[in-house]
């Protein structure tokens, strides 16, 4: 709900971070929050908006020591646990999407979302892009953008699931060393839970693999789909 607060114990949980970070980060006003009651408060719609901004913008050892910590809490199972598989199939990726502008990718990546029949409700979805990209551009360094919605909203999803597109052209999207894009994953996670956690995986295939430059040469969706889950299977046993 996006009128949501969150105590201390639950915001620690959904950033994977301790309590110590957090008060740290409260103390120093570096984290959106307010006081009710004397308790400390936080706003999900701003801890949402807050926490993919800081994971977008980590530097390679912050974004490694969160990937570890996210995964040691998230899956159980085994620390080696793969999200692409469960997350992903050949037919949730696009290799030729005929987009040139921003607002198109946005329209035609909300649209795959819809075709895998996950998607309960693409306007919202799509009008949730849109905001989430006027605040900050989810387009990094290297020619790939993570979409995400602004506000994490479970509903609009009957499961969690990522897909990927793969422009003809080369398009203006907002990365921070002002180059081109032709890479979009669009995150769309039922749990919340596992949101960051999604997006700090794929940062770490695209920034410690060679996988961009192999989802560029790739002559079909299988091939985009089995690069992916080898440079996976890479970061997991690094």
């Amino acid at each position: 709900m996006p009128h949501r607060t969150l105590d201390m114990d639950e915001v620690t949980g959904y950033l994977h971070l301790s309590r110590a970070d957090v008060m740290a980060l409260v103390r120093h006003r570096e984290i959106p929050h307010e006081k009710v009651g004397g308790q400390v408060r936080f706003r999900k719609v701003e801890i949402d908006s807050w926490a993919s901004q800081r994971l977008l913008g980590f530097s390679a050892k912050n974004l490694h020591e969160f990937h570890q910590a996210s995964t040691a809490r998230m899956h159980v199972l085994s620390a080696g646990h793969a999200l692409v598989p469960e997350l992903m199939k050949p037919t949730y990726i696009i290799e030729d999407m005929p987009a040139r502008t921003k607002a198109s990718v946005i329209r035609e990546m909300v649209a795959l979302a819809s075709s895998t029949g996950l998607l309960l409700t693409p306007e919202d979805l799509q009008a949730s892009v849109e905001e989430r990209e006027a605040l900050c551009s989810t387009a990094l360094t290297g020619g790939f953008a993570l979409l995400h919605a602004h506000v994490h909203e479970p509903w609009m999803f009957e499961d969690s699931f990522v897909v990927l597109g793969r422009s003809i052209g080369f398009i203006p999207f907002g990365a921070p060393d002002g180059r081109t894009s032709n890479l979009f994953f669009l995150v769309c996670s039922q749990d919340e839970k596992i949101h960051l956690h999604m997006l700090a995986r794929l940062s770490m295939l695209c920034h410690h693999t060679s996988v961009l430059l192999d989802l560029v040469e790739a002559e079909s969706a299988d091939e985009m789909y089995e690069a992916l889950v080898a440079a996976e299977q890479e970061v997991l046993k690094a």
